[in-house]
């Protein structure tokens, strides 16, 4: 009975967050456009689908994936996992060589959720259309997945090792303005629009919780100081992805031809 309710109530603030966006369509529909909702009935239907869907992934989030994310975390940086010794060992040996497990752990989760994106096969679909096929589905989702993956193990490290979250992003964003320079123009757009896909429906809430559970578990760190900043990774990392295997795409194209 308490599931039921928590999902009622879950359902109810999501109509509430859902009917703006329903006020908007219709109104600018009907009063600016002034002609009926096509397919009227797919339509309503499809909301309510939404409703429902979104109403049961919040519940599952709660639920599921940030405690799995959280205990994950938990379990990679348990002392007797790392040392089998006591807190005592651990605060005298720390080193963040340590981690490799929460290292690995961090870049499977990271691929795993990237390709399970709904936002990203989507993304990837109409790039294959308007390319005419240059572009493929799989080759695009396994480029954006594997900087999600670096991004995520780097991500994790920057946890451990405490150090500034900006000094990586400013990095970052600088080698990315290097890399648009000598990219194929035609992929620039795209590559860009990869780092926001990747932050979508599947991929926050599992990184989120591991950043979380990491940050409490690692000595000296803090949640809140440290714990977010990982999905700000997950965002640059793909861009990097992307321009950089256009360019290889490139190049090896042109050492084909040449040959």
């Amino acid at each position: 009975m308490e599931l039921i309710r928590h999902l009622l109530h879950t359902l109810l603030l999501t109509v509430r967050d859902v009917a703006p966006i329903v006020v908007i369509i219709f109104s600018f529909q009907l009063l600016v456009i002034r002609k009926p909702v096509p397919n009227l009935k797919r339509v309503v239907a499809g909301f309510f689908y939404v409703l429902v869907g979104l109403a049961l992934f919040l519940v599952g989030l709660e639920e599921a994936l940030f405690p799995l994310g959280e205990l994950m975390a938990r379990q990679l940086t348990d002392p007797v996992f790392l040392y089998g010794g006591d807190l005592a060992q651990v605060a005298e040996a720390m080193h963040w060589r340590d981690y490799f497990w929460v290292y690995l752990f961090a870049a499977a989760i990271g691929f795993a959720t990237t390709i399970a994106e709904p936002s990203l096969l989507a993304v990837a679909i109409k790039a294959r259309e308007v390319s005419g096929g240059t572009i493929g589905i799989w080759g695009l989702r396994v480029a954006v997945a594997l900087g999600v993956a670096v991004g995520i193990a780097l991500g994790t490290f920057r946890i451990v090792t405490g150090t500034p979250l900006y000094y990586y992003i400013i990095a970052g964003y600088l080698f990315v303005m290097v890399q648009t320079l000598f990219a194929p123009r035609t992929i620039i757009a795209l590559a860009y629009d990869s780092g926001g896909v990747t932050t979508s429906t599947v991929t926050v809430p599992l990184v989120t919780a591991l950043g979380l559970g990491l940050a409490s578990t690692v000595p000296g760190r803090s949640p809140v100081l440290d714990g977010f900043g990982l999905i700000a990774f997950a965002s640059l990392f793909p861009i990097v992805a992307v321009l950089g295997y256009a360019q290889m795409s490139r190049w090896w194209s042109r050492r084909k031809e040449e040959a």
